[in-house]
């Protein structure tokens, strides 16, 4: 599942640094977060980091993007393998 972020947001600028996948981003008016891009921190951390930090409580699971723990964990691969490809080579 990914994660959404609510009118309710502050715009307190917490949870876009907190996100290994740079998938929380400034909208229009609000934080947004890029579905094809959250994994609700599978891969990196137990818990949703942005979550953690968030203030207000505004970060539920979006019920329009659900997803297992087995496609959260491909889509984690997938964005390190696209980060490896983007890295210079040492």
């Amino acid at each position: 599942m990914a994660l959404l972020i609510t009118d309710e947001c502050i715009n307190c600028d917490v949870c876009e640094p907190e996100c290994p996948n740079q998938a929380i981003y400034m909208g229009a008016e609000i934080y947004e977060i890029d579905p094809a891009r959250c994994t609700e921190c599978v891969g990196h951390f137990d818990e949703p980091q942005c979550v953690q930090v968030c203030p207000v409580n505004c970060i539920p699971v979006n019920p329009h993007w659900v997803e297992d723990k087995p496609t959260l964990w491909r889509k984690y691969r997938q964005l390190q393998a696209q980060v490896k490809q983007q890295s210079p080579q040492q």
